[in-house]
């Protein structure tokens, strides 16, 4: 026989075990996959609740120095070192650190609710990812009503206008949302999907704030400093807000029809 045959009919398994192990490591990759799939909420979760622990420290630090120097000037001051002005100024500062350690601790004990809820979770039907981005697409379609139909856009101009201040901070946020959502390709972190997460929490409140801001019911938020510099520079810019808000709109439906 020959012995290139010979060979072939010794080693005649080596084909199918190869694609069975081939196949068995896809499946296998696969399955991982799924699984940190799976955990991406649980694990951002974790990585927020060690963040905000660790903000709480150093919260907790700076109150305790500024007590320290509150205590330090009114030393000073009894001793006529010091005058109203510096102890006012001490007294402030005291205070602004202690409201800013409660509200860190404040931070941690929410992180601690969210992990456990995303441990939770986990049992629950599809990824973690998938139902971020629906609850983002699911403002996109409520932005839409008021863009597409004729009856909201008059009743309701106040939706589509950047010069109100709670439109401009949900055009803002729209935009951050945007930019932080993960493409279809991408690898995603545990960091990626906190800083997603966050952008749609953030997105999901500016809405409902500029929902009721345009229906007339008052609205008292505090937003965070990045975002009002940001929602103070589209009411300055209005016109360029709307354009952007309009090639927004754009992208979003050509997403939908790509589908």
């Amino acid at each position: 026989m020959d012995p290139i045959w010979a060979a072939a009919t010794e080693l005649w398994w080596v084909v199918p075990a190869a694609a069975g192990a081939g196949a068995a490591g896809f499946f296998a990759l696969r399955t991982r996959q799924t699984a940190k799939g799976k955990r991406l909420g649980y694990d951002a979760a974790r990585l927020e609740l060690r963040e905000a622990r660790g903000q709480a420290r150093s919260a907790a630090v700076t109150a305790r120095m500024a007590r320290a120097e509150t205590a330090r000037v009114l030393a000073d001051r009894a001793a006529s070192r010091a005058d109203a002005v510096a102890v006012a100024s001490a007294r402030r500062a005291l205070r602004d650190a202690q409201l800013a350690s409660k509200a860190a601790l404040a931070r941690v004990k929410t992180a601690r609710v969210r992990v456990s809820a995303e441990h939770a979770a986990l049992k629950a039907e599809g990824l973690p990812l998938e139902r971020l981005s629906a609850r983002h697409d699911a403002v996109l379609t409520r932005w839409m009503r008021y863009e597409t139909d004729p009856g909201l856009a008059l009743a309701f101009p106040a939706m589509s206008d950047a010069r109100d201040p709670h439109t401009a901070a949900f055009f803002v946020a729209l935009q951050q949302a945007r930019d932080r959502r993960p493409g279809s390709s991408a690898r995603v972190t545990a960091s990626d999907f906190s800083v997603y997460r966050r952008a749609v929490d953030e997105l999901e409140r500016a809405f409902e704030n500029a929902e009721r801001s345009a229906r007339g019911e008052k609205v008292q938020t505090e937003l965070p400093d990045a975002l009002r510099d940001a929602a103070r520079t589209i009411v300055e810019r209005s016109t360029e807000a709307f354009s952007r808000a309009v090639d927004l709109l754009g992208d979003w439906n050509a997403r939908r029809h790509d589908r």
